[in-house]
């Protein structure tokens, strides 16, 4: 069986950080009835990102990485988000849409873009459910039982939920029309890491001269909701990077600003691992 992500170990010195990125993939083999243009699929594609963070194994953390698109399964909703007007009948269980699936943004894509659908015609269900058992679970699985070895190991893990986001929100998004800053850290409003942990990304990005935003317009989704848990050691913080820093969105090629960025990227996950230590050299 052929993985649906990518999983690149530490290189020496194992800390427990793990990055990953689940919106990085480009790859389908899946027949299925498309109608959105691919210009328009791309627009969802966290582009880059898995590159931006390829630092992550040299300071010791895990980097995993989805290979397959955010439009075919979003893995930052949950399991049951689903929008019924994008199944033929109903599915095996009972759905829970959340309101980003009725924007079209749940863990089945309704909607590229505003008024752009992906599909032609609704997708059956014993299709959705292959969907998700295909690509959803094993992904969940395997960054569940990482975060799990780690916090067995060193008694805590660190995680970092890699996106990129278009540099001003649209129709689908809550901030439709406004600019957005460089970045966003989010832990939504403390409830999936520590403050300390917003702080260190914060004020290390700040330092470099980057518009920093917390918890707006992004506070965090389901990998954080899920596998964060502050109060037992567990600290998961989602991270947003605006694209115009590095590419051409219309295009989807990087520009000159990409190698800066991943080099200042480079540095926050030396100044990240600085902080694991210190935290784990601490008595507990």
């Amino acid at each position: 069986m052929v993985l649906p992500y990518t999983l690149h170990k530490p290189a020496s010195g194992a800390l427990p950080l793990v990055a990953d990125s689940p919106h990085s993939g480009l790859t389908c083999a899946e027949a299925l009835p498309l109608a959105a243009p691919p210009e328009a699929l791309m627009t969802g594609w966290d582009a880059y990102v898995d590159q931006l963070f390829a630092h992550t194994p040299a300071v010791g953390g895990t980097l995993l990485c989805a290979g397959f698109p955010r439009w075919l399964v979003d893995v930052n909703r949950a399991r049951d988000d689903i929008d019924p007007e994008l199944i033929d009948g109903a599915m095996p269980y009972a759905v829970q849409p959340s309101d980003k699936a009725a924007r079209g943004m749940g863990v089945l894509r309704r909607l590229a873009l505003p008024g752009v659908p992906v599909y032609a015609v609704p997708l059956a269900p014993g299709m959705a459910e292959h969907l998700l058992k295909t690509y959803y679970d094993p992904y969940h699985a395997a960054l569940a039982g990482l975060l799990a070895t780690h916090h067995a190991r060193f008694g805590a893990v660190w995680h970092i939920d890699c996106h990129s986001m278009k540099s001003r929100g649209n129709a689908m998004n809550i901030d439709n029309g406004a600019e957005r800053p460089d970045f966003v850290v989010s832990n939504r409003d403390g409830a999936s890491c520590s403050a300390g942990f917003v702080d260190v990304v914060a004020q290390c990005l700040r330092g470099l001269g980057y518009r920093v935003g917390i918890n707006w317009p992004y506070k965090g989704a389901e990998l954080v909701a899920r596998y964060g848990d502050p109060a037992r050691a567990r600290h998961s913080l989602q991270i947003e990077i605006n694209r115009a820093l590095y590419m051409d969105e219309a295009r989807f090629v990087t520009h000159d600003g990409y190698t800066v960025l991943r080099s200042h990227l480079d540095l926050l996950l030396e100044s990240v691992a600085a902080y694991i230590r210190e935290a784990l050299a601490r008595p507990r």
